[in-house]
């Protein structure tokens, strides 16, 4: 086991500050990952949130679309949320048509599911997973997961007033996504769960 497992957070857009600063504080060592060759000293990997085309277009011109998903296939944990739940989607509903994602969780994912920045909510939602209290959750232009396959987990959900509850948490083997954001709260439950995958893992 991994006394202080390395973690990237991809540094090419979003909240990678506070991402590390939640990892350190869950017993993790964390870092900036700009470049491809950085990813070699890595156990596990986040994407964090931001602008999902955005993030795939830099991806792209700045090479780190393959060694993403070269990492995605050495089985090492990565966590995305926001925008890193749609680039770690297999499919994704009202993207670009050019926009390419990581892939690696079977789900379709709709981007600014919940709306616009004016319709950014907060909520407490029940989430066994990541303890008994519930997750204090931020949703800023936040996705949402349209289906699953047989393989993912459900982690979360949010009641809708359509009856149907949409899906907010998924894991499947070695990924981890939330639509959400518990970088910004304080709450390292999310980080914390993380951060066990990937001890299991080593």
């Amino acid at each position: 086991m991994i006394a202080w497992p390395s973690v990237g957070v991809l540094s090419i857009q979003g909240d990678v500050r506070e991402h590390m600063r939640s990892l350190d504080e869950v017993g993790a060592a964390p870092s900036a990952v700009k470049h491809a060759y950085e990813f070699s000293a890595l156990d596990a990997l986040i994407i964090p949130g931001g602008e999902s085309t955005t993030m795939s277009k830099r991806a792209l011109a700045e090479g780190l679309m393959g060694p993403l998903r070269d990492f995605r296939a050495s089985g090492r944990p990565i966590y995305g949320s926001c925008a890193g739940m749609i680039m770690l989607a297999d499919e994704v509903l009202d993207g670009r048509p050019d926009q390419e994602t990581v892939g690696g969780i079977d789900m379709v994912v709709r981007r600014n599911a919940f709306g616009r920045q004016v319709d950014s909510f907060e909520a407490q939602l029940p989430m066994p997973a990541f303890g008994r209290e519930p997750v204090h959750a931020v949703f800023i232009r936040a996705p949402w997961v349209e289906s699953i396959g047989e393989d993912v987990e459900v982690l979360g959900t949010v009641p809708s007033e359509s009856g149907a509850d949409r899906i907010v948490a998924v894991r499947q083997n070695n990924l981890l996504a939330t639509s959400f954001h518990p970088e910004l709260t304080g709450d390292t439950r999310v980080h914390q769960y993380f951060v066990s995958m990937v001890r299991r893992d080593s």
